[in-house]
């Protein structure tokens, strides 16, 4: 999907197809080694290595999830004012200073800091609006390539603004899928209802389907090579996600993408991660 709405096209959610492919990659799962996990059981740990994916996991309480609703509400009917749609508010941490408070939420951090060590970057945000009966799905698909990063140690914690069920098109997963490294792939056409531009066929030959349900407030976490997408929304209600993406500081990006960077844990290179600023305002 060229995300052409945003006004910072060089952090656009998909690099040009071309330029991406020019990028000499280290495309592989790397286990998580860590016996002491501080907010993670050891089980968990294990079950990331084995599945790709953790979830559902607490992180807000009732009220901070319905302050979180309400603040996307107002940011949703001023992005669709402006003449975008649902999907277009990307690199969100970069614009809007709550984004990037929660790009850095203790709880999230800790998180993702059992799985990839002591020194993470928080790089990518996304909101994820499926709209009451849109029509429109995620085929299946890895992050992994759509990021012009190396090697592929990347994470999303997939943070639900509203409850995610099958009715309003929540996220699908292939447990296991992400022990294969990058699965061939097709491109879809630009008018078939998929959110993305890719497709990845045969799912099941790669793992076990999951549906991974979660409620407003809580996150789910799945690796960069995990196979994953989603059903059209056919019900009443919306259904949105933020997705918050993060790296251990030992990974390389390409492409600009590196500016996008902030330091959530531990401590960078600063020629690999010279680090984003904070938006200035708590307003926007």
């Amino acid at each position: 999907m060229n995300n052409s709405n945003s006004s910072d096209t060089q952090f656009a959610i998909i690099p040009d197809r071309q330029s991406i492919e020019t990028v000499q990659r280290d495309i592989r799962f790397f286990p998580t080694q860590n016996d002491s996990p501080t907010l993670l059981s050891r089980d968990q740990v294990t079950a990331w290595n084995r599945d790709g994916y953790l979830g559902p996991l607490d992180v807000l309480d009732a009220d901070e999830a319905i302050s979180l609703r309400d603040y996307f509400d107002q940011l949703l009917a001023d992005t669709m004012a402006e003449g975008k749609d649902s999907y277009s508010i990307s690199s969100a941490h970069l614009k809007h200073a709550r984004v990037w408070d929660l790009l850095q939420h203790p709880k999230l951090v800790s998180y993702v800091s059992d799985l990839l060590g002591e020194n993470v970057i928080g790089w990518g945000s996304h909101f994820f609006c499926k709209m009451p009966g849109d029509g429109k799905r995620v085929d299946w698909h890895q992050d992994c390539s759509y990021w012009p990063l190396t090697p592929t140690k990347a994470v999303t914690v997939w943070l639900a603004i509203d409850d995610a069920d099958l009715d309003n098109g929540g996220m699908e997963v292939f447990t296991g899928s992400h022990q294969h490294g990058l699965i061939d792939f097709d491109m879809t056409e630009s008018d078939s209802g998929n959110v993305l531009d890719q497709v990845v066929h045969e799912p099941e030959k790669y793992g076990q389907h999951r549906f991974t349900p979660v409620r407003a407030g809580q996150v789910s976490i799945h690796s960069d090579l995990l196979v994953h997408g989603s059903a059209p929304n056919q019900s009443e209600r919306r259904r949105c996600g933020l997705t918050l993406r993060y790296c251990p500081a030992d990974v390389t990006a390409y492409l600009g993408w590196e500016k996008k960077g902030v330091i959530v844990a531990g401590s960078a290179d600063s020629e690999k991660w010279p680090g984003a600023e904070r938006p200035a305002s708590l307003a926007n």
